[in-house]
């Protein structure tokens, strides 16, 4: 019952935040809100939105292994598998700025992340603690990025596209379905989640970042592979980047602003691995702006490698 349920919990995760993000779009399109704004906040947060509903439900119920879990291994795997499978799809290219703004905010927030934890460890001891403090932090940073974005949004004004559409009901009535739909299935996740780690007797930590963190990041992996498929690869990437920054900033900053998360040591060695990720994978795109499909490959079979590595840990 648990693994159906936890299978039940990624169907409402998944279709309701595709549902919210349409209705979401729309309404901004209503509002003449630019395509573009809209990428960068109602996009990233709709596929960021069942990390979010898994994270928060599990701080409140105090599952912190789930809550700090779910996050690293999303962004892991979102950089190594999501992009990996999108650069089989098709070479992804991107530009400059994606790279040099976007890309180096997404590597700032795990390298504050592990400067919140890190001093615990190297004083001994054996679990660090992310206090409400740290959280409303995390926040103040998304808050700056996002800033960073409406001021670039806003002095490219006459570039932007505004596709204008009439009023419906209808997107009013997607956003709370899907707004539902998104913490109903993360409640089912969770729970089962928990239950799951209790019947094999292993930690809560490993569950979230193998299979809650691959189920939460379904919506990522099909909107980059389907944007790579069409040929829009700079949306493949910054959708990963874009999302990852959130997961971090608003997933991990609300979490612990609401309950504060303890850090067990191994998850600080997962948090140091992301780390590393990111840096790697900024070093593949740094030169040509792009990701072709040997290095896509490369991606999968370190990411494959994670997995074994922390089930045999």
């Amino acid at each position: 019952m648990s693994y159906l349920l936890l299978i039940l919990g990624f169907f409402f995760l998944v279709k309701g935040a595709d549902i919210f993000v349409e209705g979401s779009s729309n309404l901004a399109k209503v509002l003449k809100v630019p395509t573009l704004i809209i990428g960068l906040t109602i996009v990233a947060f709709g596929t960021s939105a069942p990390e979010a509903a898994v994270s928060i439900t599990a701080s409140l119920s105090g599952s912190n292994g789930i809550t700090i879990g779910n996050v690293i291994g999303s962004n892991i795997c979102n950089l190594l598998l999501v992009l990996g499978l999108s650069a089989l799809c098709r070479p992804l290219k991107t530009t400059r700025k994606v790279i040099q703004r976007d890309y180096l905010f997404c590597i700032l927030s795990s390298v504050i992340l592990i400067f919140m934890v890190m001093e615990t460890f190297l004083s001994g001891g054996e679990s660090a603690i992310i206090t409400r403090s740290n959280g409303l932090v995390l926040l103040c940073f998304l808050g700056m990025y996002l800033y960073s974005l409406l001021l670039d949004a806003l002095s490219e004004k006459k570039k932007l596209e505004v596709e204008k559409r009439k009023f419906s009901w209808k997107d009013i009535v997607w956003i709370i379905v899907g707004a539902i739909g998104i913490l109903i299935g993360g409640n089912l996740v969770v729970n089962s989640a928990v239950d799951i780690a209790k019947s094999y007797h292993i930690s809560e930590n490993l569950i979230a970042l193998t299979i809650v963190a691959i189920g939460t990041s379904l919506p990522e992996l099909v909107t980059s592979v389907v944007a790579a498929k069409k040929g829009e690869t700079d949306i493949a990437i910054g959708n990963v980047i874009g999302s990852n920054i959130f997961n971090i900033f608003f997933i991990l900053g609300a979490s612990a602003t609401i309950m504060p998360l303890t850090v067990e040591f191994s998850s600080m060695i997962d948090i140091i691995v992301m780390a590393s990720v990111e840096i790697l994978v900024y070093l593949m795109m740094i030169k040509k702006f792009k990701l072709d499909q040997k290095k896509g490959i490369l991606m999968l079979l370190l990411y494959f490698s994670y997995i074994v590595y922390i089930i045999g840990r």
